[in-house]
């Protein structure tokens, strides 16, 4: 009885699941649009509505370097250790040496032996 399915229960069952499949994604998609907007809003940094007084003269001249100015001065010094020749000299030779036999390619350790 292969024609003996109840076709109106199928349609609606696949319907149904069509459906819900895409109602979660749109509600997965306001979710993820949700969860942006409140980290982006978490990470943006306070803005400064007054600027600042200006520093005193007697203030020290060594003050704190910000990691802004770490990363330059990193960068600054790769580059300057590239174009002025400190690295390491490696050869450009390759030596390839041929083996005859080995144990990784050997179909004699795979074989098993039944006669006993």
């Amino acid at each position: 009885m292969i024609l003996a399915i109840n076709w109106p229960h199928v349609w609606m069952v696949t319907g149904v699941g069509f459906c819900m499949v895409i109602a979660l994604l749109v509600v997965l998609i306001f979710i993820l649009k949700l969860l942006g907007s409140v980290i982006s809003g978490a990470v943006k940094a306070p803005k400064a509505d007054a600027p600042k007084a200006a520093a005193p003269a007697a203030a020290p001249a060594a003050t704190a370097i910000s990691s802004a100015d770490d990363d330059l001065a990193a960068i600054a010094m790769a580059l300057h250790l590239y174009f002025n020749g400190v690295h390491d000299v490696e050869p450009t030779e390759i030596h390839i040496k041929r083996v005859e036999r080995s144990g990784w390619n050997s179909k004699l350790y795979g074989m098993n032996n039944l006669d006993r």
